[in-house]
């Protein structure tokens, strides 16, 4: 794995760019976020073809690749922000060139799906990337949001992020993470998750308890629970199963990662629902369970 680069820092009124790297996107709910930033006094660019439609993506693999390495070599952008997620970004990967990312060194912000290009460019071009909100949503991006959001990529402190504190201490590592399903889905890839000493932070929406279950059993099964520092559940959202009422998504997480002995926090507030406050993929943290706290010990970002 490369050494850890750190992106450089959003100036006030930067440029920033869109990309559609996985499902087809509702343009008029993209806009209302590009909006949102434009009113904080950025500069948004997106390519007209941003809107293609090829099935259930953004446009072929072809057109989503070449957008985002578009935006990586264009020197008027400041940063790479991900119009949403679903599904699609693991069919660009072979196409993406990381020696080219690294050099550039922007900022790239997504979640879901884009949790795979995150993991990609950590491992790939060693290079730090933000879990945070996607410009396309149903829900306006809020204020807390958006200065968390900000906040992170100029390189100011990011106030502690705080969940339900299910004990095991306090530990530092390397923040990593994402969707549970994708991180799951990168074994065996060039991409894999690496766990090594890190705190490992999850959410994900839509999968039954049983299915986080069988997803936290591979990770587990491959060795990437053994040695983490500590883990951070953000938000579960809609993890229901319609047919069993019990056990609860929290329940089934509880029980198999309560048993590492090691600091563990529920419900922190990340993920498919709101507030989804913005984390680096790649800089030290400290994980307190006993206070139920996430405090993010260095900035994702180089500043000058």
């Amino acid at each position: 794995m490369p050494r850890l680069l750190k992106p450089r820092a959003l100036g006030a009124g930067a440029t920033l760019a869109v990309a559609a790297p996985a499902f087809a996107v509702d343009a008029g709910l993209l806009a209302a976020g590009e909006s949102a930033l434009a009113a904080r006094g950025y500069r948004i660019r997106r390519r007209s073809d941003a809107t293609d439609v090829c099935g259930y993506l953004a446009g072929d693999d072809a057109r989503r690749a070449g957008e985002f390495m578009d935006w990586v070599g264009d020197e008027s952008v400041g940063a790479i922000l991900c119009a949403r997620g679903g599904y699609g970004c693991h069919r660009i990967m072979s196409a993406l060139d990381p020696g080219l990312v690294r050099r550039a060194a922007k900022p790239l912000v997504g979640f879901s799906d884009v949790t795979t290009l995150l993991l990609w460019q950590r491992r790939c071009a060693g290079l730090v990337g933000f879990h945070g909100p996607v410009l396309e949503r149903q829900q306006p991006l809020t204020e807390e949001e958006l200065d968390s959001l900000l906040r992170a990529l100029s390189g100011d402190p990011l106030p502690p992020m705080r969940g339900d504190p299910r004990g095991g201490g306090v530990a530092e590592g390397r923040l990593v993470g994402g969707s549970l399903t994708l991180l799951a889905a990168s074994l065996g890839t060039p991409w894999e998750v690496d766990t090594r000493g890190a705190i490992l932070l999850f959410e994900e929406v839509n999968e039954k308890p049983y299915a986080l279950d069988r997803m936290l059993q591979h990770l587990a099964a491959s060795g990437k629970l053994d040695g983490v520092a500590g883990v951070g559940v953000g938000q579960l959202v809609a993890c229901v199963d319609p047919k069993r009422e019990e056990p609860r998504a929290e329940a089934v997480v509880t029980e198999i990662l309560a048993a590492l002995g090691v600091p563990l926090v529920l419900d922190l507030p990340f993920g498919h629902g709101v507030p989804n406050l913005t984390w680096p993929v790649g800089v030290r943290a400290a994980l307190d369970g006993e206070r139920g706290e996430l405090r993010v010990l260095e900035s994702g970002v180089k500043r000058g």
